[in-house]
């Protein structure tokens, strides 16, 4: 009688306990996600000297990131007025405008310590140095500034293998480095054709901020060995402008560059007979093919006039700068030019002038660069160019005092 008795009131007790426990369960959960809502957000104290040089020692900052798609009204919203907020965008962008407000980019939220957490500023990064701050302590104030920065001389040094670029990635070497040494050099070194064993010695600095390294800042001297030569740059500076010469003064600098391409290949030499890749028939090629990714930019020798710029048969789309009585650069099979680039426009050397295609008769993306003398197509990589002002004599006394500090320096330098 008793099991009997048992069984219909087990079915009548097992799901009320189950809808017991599934309301626990959702009240559990729900009073948990209510806790993570209300959970405050993380704050770091900062002391004064240790953020955006203000005085933050009895204050509280909180630090972010700028999410995808965010803008100053996200960033501050809950704890600024929506009226406020739109004065800032209206008002202010003469300071800082804010639709270049980056996502990933720091923002810190500084707040008062008291029960209202109340927002005195926000501050927005810019960059690794650079910032914004918004001042809300008593009416709306606007203004730029600087992050301490720090500097310290660094010295690198090395043997090439396979190229600049690939050294300085297995020595995991800072690669702006090794663009600051490819400009620094360009007028003398050609990069694509450094050889294995070539070698170079750098003296440099590095910029630091809040305790980490954010770059470059110069080259200060440098050495490179190619070609059985010995090639020296120290760095001159007077007035806000800089310039590099060599041990004995002179410039580094050439009425032309070494190359339109930094950092590529030759894929083709200049000849007097070529198998033509597309044509299959042997005929001269008067100039130098730099094999190059597509859309890599190509720079004018030296400075000029264009004297073409448009599509010419097989060379595709193609550019012709006349640089003086004497020189003339040719660019062919470009994907595109760059701004303002037509017949007509004056460019100065270095500048970018169109981009790596396979425009025309061209089997891949590639340059083909030829350069003219009196008419005449010469070699470029043979060319020799005219070297620039020295050392004004009235510098020269404190510029042997530069190069007896920084070239021993150098000499002795290990490779690693």
């Amino acid at each position: 009688m008793n099991k009997l008795h048992l069984k219909p009131q087990l079915w009548v007790i097992l799901p009320a306990l189950g809808a017991v426990l599934i309301i626990l369960m959702i009240t559990g959960i729900y009073i948990y996600k209510l806790r993570a809502v209300a959970k405050p957000e993380p704050r770091k104290a900062v002391q004064a000297s240790q953020a955006y040089n203000l005085r933050l020692d009895s204050l509280t900052v909180a630090y972010g990131k700028v999410g995808n798609n965010q803008n100053l009204s996200d960033l501050l919203a809950g704890h600024v007025a929506a009226g406020l907020i739109d004065k800032i965008a209206k008002e202010t962008g003469g300071v800082f405008d804010v639709r270049k407000i980056h996502s990933g980019n720091t923002f810190a939220r500084i707040l008062s310590r008291d029960s209202s957490h109340r927002m005195l500023y926000f501050v927005y990064e810019i960059n690794s140095i650079d910032f914004v701050v918004y001042d809300f302590k008593d009416s709306l104030r606007v203004f730029r500034d600087k992050k301490k920065v720090n500097v310290a001389v660094k010295t690198a040094g090395g043997s090439i293998s396979g190229s600049l670029w690939k050294t300085f990635e297995d020595r995991d070497l800072n690669i702006s480095l090794a663009l600051q040494l490819s400009e620094v050099f360009a007028w003398t070194v050609d990069f694509y054709g450094l050889q294995n064993g070539d070698s170079f010695k750098v003296i440099y600095e590095e910029i630091y901020v809040d305790g980490r390294m954010v770059g470059i800042d110069r080259i200060i001297s440098a050495w490179f060995h190619t070609g059985e030569k010995d090639y020296y740059a120290f760095l001159l500076e007077n007035k806000g402008s800089k310039a590099y010469f060599d041990e004995n003064g002179q410039s580094l600098q050439r009425s032309f560059l070494k190359a339109p391409l930094r950092f590529s290949r030759i894929s083709s030499r200049f000849s007097g007979a070529r198998m033509h890749p597309v044509l299959r028939i042997v005929r001269p090629h008067y100039g130098v093919d730099y094999a190059a990714p597509r859309g890599t930019p190509v720079e004018a020798l030296g400075e000029g006039r264009v004297t073409e710029a448009g599509w010419k048969g097989g060379y595709g789309r193609f550019i012709s700068i006349r640089h003086n009585s004497v020189y003339a650069t040719t660019y062919a099979h470009l994907s595109g030019y760059a701004k303002n680039i037509k017949a007509g426009s004056h460019v100065n050397q270095g500048e970018v002038i169109g981009f790596v295609g396979s425009s025309g008769l061209a089997t891949g993306p590639h340059l083909d660069f030829r350069v003219y003398r009196n008419g005449s197509p010469i070699d470029p990589l043979r060319m020799e160019s005219p070297p620039s002002e020295p050392v004004p004599a009235s510098f020269m006394p404190q510029y042997k005092l530069l190069v007896s500090r920084w070239k021993p320096q150098l000499d002795n330098l290990k490779l690693q």
